[in-house]
């Protein structure tokens, strides 16, 4: 068997729906629809968690959260984790990463950790803003000297956000690639490249060549929902972002929100533009036939949904439902669709077998090749994604806990012990309610259902815990 390369690329805080591809035909993604044409797309992909690190960890580590241990951003991960990025590595795989990585703390200028990650090529950069230890910024010092500085008096993260395409963060990860796919790699090897752009996360900016392709007013307004009828917690989040670290959605005015919604749909089509330069690189260098490529992201965005803007504990489908194409010449045929509930634990899985490795011991997630070549595959029918306060820290602590199954998702909101707040949680009828307005927590007619799913939910908890520890004998 030949190894196949492999070009993992992620984007951060990308919903499913912001992809022309997926059915949305107000944002332009021409490259990255053409990617899926070639591949397949899987229209019911979910994250472990809603936020960036716990979510990011399970992808590198293939296990739930409650079991990796980083719970929240800010943590860092623990050494013992194995990585498949580095089974690769021992395996003969040249490794490289360009751009975010988040498995660990690193604000204020903090330099996240290390562990065995197999990386020889490593181009670190948190995010465009924070200074210190930045492989963007010392690129954009390289070629354009004095732009960051004069950024940064100009008008901080949000003039960074802004820069011209070709000084831009998006851009900077596009050409990492190609050069790594180029002239970086060790040609004698196979490689596992993984590129993390960093939009279209907040600030909600972009370059003007961008942002002016979308007129505002045309674009559809948020999905509205009651709040009253939804856990206390969402009328306070509508209220401050972040436990009160950001604005709010009520500080917005409604022309502001479609601002924002334009510039988020400005840097999905910014990185659509990158993903076709690095997708034409492959083709140069005669390695698209060769390799495996996936996009993906790492959770999803309220962008006003819900009078809702950002992320945190929300486990709406527009916070931990995210694209996921793959492409394999000659082994994923040309517009696959599979409909089936995969998860972001299934992705390291999938490309150790691709490489023809055995499974990672601990590993949780599936392989998802049977999906494409007909094998038998264990459809589950269900996801989980967990959040433990894990983004700005609420007073008291939000923890929330999701489970979907068929057409149906519980998403539990969790009370004493765990925390001093009020046990509440949410029910919604996907087949009838896909944008999840309609709360039957509470309704008496879905009482039956609410237990089945609260039922199912501790079951699916002692089913994903970590047995991997070998019992030797009876006692």
């Amino acid at each position: 068997m030949t190894r196949p390369n492999i070009l993992l690329i992620s984007t951060d805080q990308q919903r499913y729906d912001a992809l022309g591809g997926a059915g949305n035909p107000h944002i332009s993604t021409p490259h990255l629809d053409r990617l899926a044409a070639q591949g397949a797309r899987f229209t019911g992909c979910y994250t472990q968690s809603s936020v960036c690190a716990p979510s990011r960890a399970s992808l590198m580590t293939s296990r739930y959260v409650h079991n990796h241990g980083l719970w929240a951003n800010g943590v860092d991960i623990n050494p013992d984790e194995q990585l498949f990025t580095q089974v690769l590595a021992d395996a003969g795989y040249d490794c490289g990463l360009v751009g975010k990585f988040h498995l660990g703390a690193a604000q204020h200028g903090r330099v996240e950790p290390r562990i065995a990650d197999g990386f020889r090529t490593f181009r670190w950069s948190h995010d465009p803003y924070v200074r210190g230890q930045n492989a963007y910024h010392d690129w954009l010092e390289q070629h354009f000297p004095g732009v960051l500085d004069a950024a940064v008096e100009q008008g901080g993260n949000g003039a960074i956000d802004r820069l011209p395409t070709e000084q831009h963060y998006s851009r900077w990860i596009g050409e990492e690639t190609i050069e790594f796919l180029t002239s970086g790699r060790d040609h004698d090897k196979p490689f596992c490249f993984v590129v993390n752009f960093f939009d279209p996360h907040h600030g909600f900016g972009s370059p003007s060549a961008y942002r002016d392709r979308y007129d505002a007013g045309t674009l559809p307004a948020p999905i509205t929902s009651d709040l009253s009828t939804k856990p206390a917690i969402y009328t306070e989040a509508s209220r401050a972002s972040y436990a009160g670290a950001d604005r709010g959605f009520v500080d917005y005015s409604p022309a502001e929100v479609q601002d924002v919604i334009a510039h988020y749909y400005a840097m999905v089509t910014l990185i659509d533009d990158e993903v076709g330069r690095i997708l034409d690189a492959l083709e140069r260098e005669g390695l698209a036939e060769d390799t495996v490529v996936v996009f993906t992201s790492d959770h999803g965005e309220m962008l006003g949904d819900h009078q809702m803007m950002l992320k945190g504990p929300m486990m709406f489908d527009c916070s931990v439902r995210v694209p996921l194409l793959v492409r394999w010449p000659g082994r994923i045929p040309e517009g696959t669709v599979r409909e089936e509930l995969v998860e972001w634990i299934d992705l390291a899985p999938t490309l150790l077998a691709a490489a023809g490795l055995d499974p990672m011991p601990r590993q949780q997630g599936r392989d998802l090749s049977p999906l494409w070549t007909g094998g038998g595959f264990d459809d589950r029918d269900w996801v989980l994604s967990e959040y433990r306060n894990s983004c700005w820290p609420y007073d008291p602590p939000v923890h929330t806990t999701m489970l979907r199954h068929g057409d149906w998702k519980i998403v539990v909101h969790h009370g004493a012990p765990a925390t001093a707040r009020q046990r509440d949680g949410e029910l919604y009828d996907l087949r009838q309610d896909p944008h999840e307005q309609h709360n039957l927590w509470s309704a008496p007619d879905a009482a039956e259902q609410r237990l089945a799913m609260e039922r199912m939910l501790l079951d699916v908890l002692v089913a994903t815990e970590d047995r991997s520890q070998i019992r030797l004998s009876a006692f």
